[in-house]
């Protein structure tokens, strides 16, 4: 945060100071001082000034400027200031930093993200709060040189640099801390550390330390690891490299029995800190966080799981009225490890792409595979569930050899480009789609036309071609067998997906109340019901008789494949959103009866409990 000024002057008046700290006199209304640093042999020459003062500190300023007709992509101005005068918190503009040396002078670095950059025949400009009373600067260098105008290097020392990594070996989830010692004759200003040859982490204060952590078998292998140290004067040194062996269990659990009980999970109104083994029951042989960003920017390493850049919206990360959360390195890693618990336990955990919110611009249009991968590998997921719930397209309704939507391109381009990421990245990750209820509708002549089954969906036929096309692809659909209203049949919508698509689908379930359509979930059946009765008649007849957790259990279970089960969207329904209404199938009474009906775990009397909305 910027400080409040006591004295703020309209204009700087430039005062010309040799290094050697000789001050000629002031003018009496001269509030600013500022001293032209001369460093004409390495192109750059540096001003520094104050802005304004007040007791005990002052604003700061200082702009390097580049006399050379060609960039200059890399600077460090150090400045020893007379009397007690210093720099008080990080510098902003082009600056990054600021570090105190064992002298007591001061170096000030650029930011990260262009400030190393000195145009041609330009400047850049860095402000940094000052303590004490400015008076002048008594020594002063730019890369090294000397601001007399010198050609040579003042310090010609490098510094000296080692560096020690714990543990050498890992075998199971947790991180590798590397520690560099390191010291130069005048003062090192910055470490940094690089992994099998690439930058990954800086340090500037001393100790100088550093973290690499792992918690996926997709990291395992061997990583070289070395520290360079850097002064003020450019001078660099560079350790020994050390090597640490990666060699983490490869934890793909199959769901027991083959059946699959799925749970989407959603982040907003909820905390990282809900995501453990005491609060998920063991028979959800999958969750699935929901939901990230299709155009994401998060990049691998970064641990940026928040809402603004992943997409999550967990309360640790969450876009609120006073500004955007972030997440500290040490929730990251609570979430990382949350996760891997989930998943050591027996419960897959994968991350879904879109919803609805995040579908209905143009997000999937700029969908990046690479970046949802990276989310992914650095979560340690064990797949990713494309939500792509577009209601843009819309479909001919012909026969199948002729059967198109306008948005059939954007689809398997999504699925096409996630695949082939996974693929050339040499991963176990899965991929799943959520497959709309009357996503396969509406092809003439089969029992899916409009009219035999729900009229007038404006998503018919939608995921037709991307499940015919790409369904190798896929690990398995979660089929939204929901928000259809009275008229839609869960067990019909089945039967389409089922009749292009021969891998694994999980009939879903919705905690009412529904966001569309208006139908209630229920847990029983009415007696007498018979599970597979009044289906696929050409009818399209009333189907909330058989709309409850019991018939289309047993649906599942004796017309459905070995590998097939149930989802439920979602397990925070309640407890972020409301209670089921009366009559209406609870979360946990739905987890329980499906655990019980299609054989899950020997432990079906398990619960979610209740749990604080965010």
């Amino acid at each position: 945060m910027r400080r409040s000024s006591k004295f703020v002057i309209p204009g700087l008046l430039t005062l010309f100071t040799a290094c050697q700290g000789i001050e000629p006199e002031l003018p009496a209304s001269a509030h600013s001082q500022v001293s032209e640093l001369a460093a004409t042999a390495t192109g750059l020459t540096a001003t520094v000034s104050t802005s304004a003062s007040w007791d005990g500190g002052f604003s700061g300023v200082a702009v390097i400027k580049n006399t050379t007709s060609s960039p200059i992509t890399e600077w460090a101005l150090t400045v020893k200031f007379n009397g007690a005068a210093g720099i008080s918190g990080s510098p902003w503009g082009a600056g990054g930093s600021a570090t105190k040396n064992s002298d007591g002078s001061w170096t000030l670095q650029p930011n990260t993200w262009g400030g190393n950059v000195v145009p041609a025949n330009g400047s850049v400009t860095v402000s940094f709060d000052g303590t004490g009373t400015y008076s002048g600067v008594a020594s002063c260098s730019i890369n090294g040189y000397a601001c007399s105008g010198g050609t040579t290097p003042s310090d010609k020392t490098p510094p000296t640099v080692s560096l020690t990594a714990t543990p050498t070996q890992i075998m199971s989830p947790g991180s590798v801390s590397l520690t560099a010692p390191a010291s130069d004759n005048v003062g090192v200003s910055r470490v940094e550390f690089y992994r099998n040859g690439v930058i990954f982490s800086t340090d500037s204060t001393s100790p100088f330390t550093a973290s690499d952590d792992f918690n996926s078998s997709n990291q395992n292998g061997t990583y070289s690891y070395t520290a360079r140290a850097y002064d003020a004067a450019g001078n660099t040194a560079t350790s020994s490299g050390v090597s640490v062996q990666v060699d983490l269990p490869n934890i793909h659990p199959p769901p027991p029995g083959g059946r699959m009980y799925i749970g989407y999970a959603s982040s907003w109104n909820t905390s990282i800190n809900d995501l453990t083994t005491a609060n998920i029951p063991s028979y959800y042989t999958h969750l699935n966080l929901s939901f990230v960003r299709p155009d994401m920017a998060y990049t691998k390493g970064s641990y940026e799981f928040d809402q603004a850049v992943a997409g999550f919206e967990f309360a640790e990360g969450a876009t609120t009225n006073s500004g955007q959360k972030k997440f500290t390195r040490e929730q990251a890693q609570t979430l990382i490890n949350n996760i891997q618990a989930l998943r050591t336990r027996g419960t897959q955990v994968w991350i879904s792409v879109g919803g609805w919110s995040y579908s209905q611009g143009d997000q999937w249009s700029r969908f990046n595979a690479g970046h949802v991968v990276d989310l992914a590998q650095d979560l340690g997921a064990d797949g990713v569930d494309i939500d792509w719930e577009s209601s843009g397209s819309s479909c001919n309704k012909l026969t199948a050899d002729q059967f198109s939507c306008t948005k059939d391109a954007e689809i398997a381009n999504i699925i096409t480009t996630l695949h082939n990421t996974i693929r050339a990245r040499g991963l176990n990750l899965g991929i799943s789609i959520a497959g709309w209820s009357t996503g396969a509708y509406y092809v003439k002549g089969t029992p899916f036309e409009e009219g035999k089954v729900q009229w007038g969906s404006p998503f018919g036929g939608t995921m037709y071609s991307v499940v015919k096309n790409h369904g190798s692809k896929l690990h398995h659909i979660n089929l939204m067998s929901y928000d259809g209203g009275d008229y839609y049949d869960p067990r019909e919508g089945y039967e389409s997906y089922r009749a292009i698509y021969s891998g694994p689908i999980a009939m879903g379930l919705e905690i009412a109340p529904e966001g569309a359509g208006g139908a209630t979930l229920k847990l029983n059946a009415e007696p007498g019901t018979v599970y597979d009765a009044e289906m696929l008649t050409g009818q399209n007849n009333m189907a909330t008789k058989y709309y409850n957790v019991e018939t289309l259990a047993t649906y599942m279970k004796n017309k459905g494949k070995p590998t097939d089960g149930m989802m439920v969207w979602q397990i925070w329904k309640e407890r972020v959103h409301m209670p089921a209404p009366a009559g209406a199938a609870s979360v946990n009474a739905t987890g329980q009866k499906v655990c019980q009906m299609l054989g899950i775990t020997s432990n079906c009397n398990q619960s979610i409990p209740s749990l604080p909305k965010y």
